[in-house]
């Protein structure tokens, strides 16, 4: 079984959302990103300590070769990978940059207004952008601090 599905199958079935999974170059370390949608504050320490006690009896048991299992809460500048995360986030500032250009541009800048038909779209400084939902490379939260 593909490492990602049974994280996901395991995060998933502990009522938690799987944000993102990142590995070592070597594999060695494993880093898991959860959510919980519906909790007020996010993920807390106990979530954390819930999913990696499930996590790693499933790994062993799979008998998955790693050394470091950590499990986290995605953080204010949470990425933005699937296609409910930019519907879910719309309103929000966030970065983003493509595969490829668009008009000789990569990186994007500004507020999110959802995913329609495959498309991304965004208010940016020059005024509003569709992109492609497939060219995107990397997406993330811009934090919003209060003072």
């Amino acid at each position: 079984m593909d490492l990602v599905v049974l994280i996901e199958k395991t995060v998933t079935g502990l009522g938690f959302e799987l944000v993102d999974v990142e590995q070592s170059p070597r594999g060695r370390v494993l880093r898991v990103f959860i959510d919980k949608q519906e909790k007020a504050g996010g993920v807390d320490v106990e979530d954390c300590a819930q999913v990696s006690n499930q996590l790693s009896r499933v790994l062993a048991v799979e008998d998955v070769d790693y050394d470091r299992l950590e499990i986290s809460s995605p953080g204010l500048d949470r990425v933005l990978k699937k296609p409910a995360d930019f519907t879910r986030f719309a309103g929000s500032e966030i970065n983003l940059r493509l595969r490829l250009p668009v008009n000789g541009r990569r990186n994007f800048n500004g507020v999110l207004h959802g995913l329609q038909d495959g498309k991304v779209r965004l208010t940016i400084d020059t005024g509003e952008v569709e992109l492609d939902f497939g060219n995107i490379d990397k997406a993330r939260l811009v934090p919003k601090f209060d003072r």
